[in-house]
């Protein structure tokens, strides 16, 4: 079955220091239990930020969904921007008109086929669009899209962005092993939604669509094009509800 590998609300260092405080023998026990009452009514009232998704209602699972997606939309802009921003750098003229073009078609609300973006991957394994080129700006704006926080020294952001993507890359190749027909539609809805495409309202059958379409796209990455992988998470996702077939 395929499982959910990343979550925008990790509650690991909240969840140890809560056992470390219920299960010490030095603390009086009716502290433990005012503890305890404290913090399920604390749960109760915010559920988004202390809970993990498996303790989430159906619909507290759409809702915040919803939210986290619309925090990591609000960063697709600035990143259509700098690919745009990147292309007078660039020396071929033809992967020069192919990324604008790229970028101006998705500006414009169309939503690109695979060739399009595969068009362009030779700009995203060294400068200046690689994973170990990009600004720290750019590296930035990228974490919101894998839930990641962009408060950390530029190095560690990218290495971080680099093994996310890669995770879900080798999570693609395992979907394609697998096959989609195996995901039930809850499955589908999920795998859609950590790739970045905002599956809430979508149907069970364009959800598979789509995601056909991005297992096409990056079965035939290399390791190397992880930068790639990221910014597709919005080339490949901003207009695909806005599309005809929706």
């Amino acid at each position: 079955m395929y499982k959910q590998s990343l979550h925008p609300c990790p509650i690991f260092p909240l969840s140890f220091l809560c056992f470390s405080f219920i299960y010490n023998p030095l603390i009086h026990p009716s502290t433990h239990s005012l503890f305890c009452l404290t913090l399920c009514i604390v749960r109760y009232f915010f559920p988004r930020q202390l809970l993990i998704r498996h303790f989430w209602t159906p619909e507290q699972l759409v809702e915040f969904q919803g939210i986290y997606h619309a925090q990591r939309a609000q960063h697709h802009w600035t990143i259509l921007k700098s690919l745009e921003r990147a292309a007078p750098q660039l020396k071929d003229s033809r992967l020069q008109n192919s990324l604008l073009q790229l970028c101006r078609k998705v500006q414009s609300g169309a939503h690109p086929v695979v060739s399009d973006v595969h068009a362009v991957r030779l700009l995203f394994s060294g400068p200046p669009l690689g994973i170990r080129s990009l600004r720290p700006d750019q590296l930035r704006h990228l974490c919101p899209l894998l839930f990641l926080t962009p408060r950390l020294p530029a190095f560690l952001i990218g290495w971080r962005l680099n093994n996310h993507a890669l995770e879900l890359m080798h999570l693609d190749r395992a979907v394609l092993r697998l096959g989609l027909h195996q995901l039930n539609d809850s499955e589908l809805k999920q795998a859609c939604y950590v790739r970045g495409l905002n599956s809430d309202r979508l149907s069970p059958a364009h959800c598979k669509e789509w995601l056909s379409q991005w297992l096409q796209f990056s079965n035939h990455l290399k390791e190397s094009e992880t930068s790639l992988y990221l910014h597709s998470m919005v080339l490949l996702t901003v207009n695909y509800a806005k599309s005809p077939r929706c």
